[in-house]
């Protein structure tokens, strides 16, 4: 039931194949997996802790504030996979 809402969060990780997300509310953590990111080509900076666009050199930093959607939800793995909002 929590499928499409919004939250804010902090970003708690950064991977090459996503973004860790921490929602503030309720401290439940869930990735926003990098093909989400269609916006642009992201490259990790593992000595920064960042993910850096190649064209419009957006990055999304550990400790950024965002805001984030719920997209799925697997209880029995207790995964949440989010978008950006």
């Amino acid at each position: 039931d929590k499928i499409g809402k919004v939250y804010d969060g902090v970003v708690s990780g950064i991977t090459e194949w996503g973004i860790y997300v921490e929602i503030n509310e309720n401290k439940c953590e869930g990735m926003i997996p990098i093909r989400e990111l269609d916006d642009d080509f992201y490259e990790l900076d593992e000595k920064n802790y960042r993910l850096v666009g190649r064209r419009t050199k957006r990055e999304y930093r550990l400790g950024q504030p965002v805001s984030i959607q719920v997209a799925k939800a697997n209880l029995e793995r207790k995964q949440l996979d989010f978008v950006l909002s």
